[in-house]
């Protein structure tokens, strides 16, 4: 598995798991204010979209898992 995957991978779960937690209607409901962690990920995919900048992505590389060439 390359780190472009696994960046895809962890920020979907996060997505997922913050939106269950956020949103009123889902039965893991615990405050609205896991939203922020929701727009922190979102923020941080768009703006790692320009500029190539990813700390999840610079952890991975020292971990050992290969790059997409």
């Amino acid at each position: 598995m390359t780190t472009d995957r696994v960046v895809r991978i962890v920020a979907g779960f996060f997505i997922l798991i913050s939106l269950s937690l956020g949103v009123e209607a889902s039965p893991l409901f615990h405050s609205v204010n896991w939203l922020w962690f929701t727009t922190f990920v979102g923020a941080n995919l768009f703006q790692s979209g320009f500029t190539r900048f990813c700390p999840l992505e610079i952890v991975l590389k020292k971990l050992g898992v290969k790059e997409v060439v």
